[in-house]
C-alpha cells in the first residue's frame, strides 16, 4: 500500500460508484447519468495509473494535471 493508499482509494471509489449505478432505476435518464459516472469515477484510477508511469517527474506533473 502506497503513503497514502491514494490508488487503492480511487479503485475503492470507483467500485462503490459503480455499485450505486447499478442500483439506479431503468429509466432512460437514470441510465444515461449512470453511464457517464461510471466513466468519469473510473478514469481518475486510470489515469492516475499511466501518471506512475511517467518517464520524468515533467511528465509526472503534466499527466496528473488531466485529473
Amino acid at each position: 500500500m502506497s503513503a497514502f493508499g491514494l490508488k487503492e482509494r480511487m479503485v475503492s471509489y470507483a467500485s462503490a460508484i459503480i455499485r450505486m449505478a447499478n442500483s439506479l432505476p431503468t429509466i432512460f435518464t437514470a441510465k444515461h447519468l449512470g453511464r457517464q459516472i461510471i466513466r468519469s469515477s473510473t478514469s481518475v484510477a486510470l489515469n492516475y495509473g499511466e501518471a506512475q508511469a511517467a518517464e520524468s517527474r515533467a511528465d509526472f506533473i503534466h499527466k496528473l494535471k488531466l485529473l
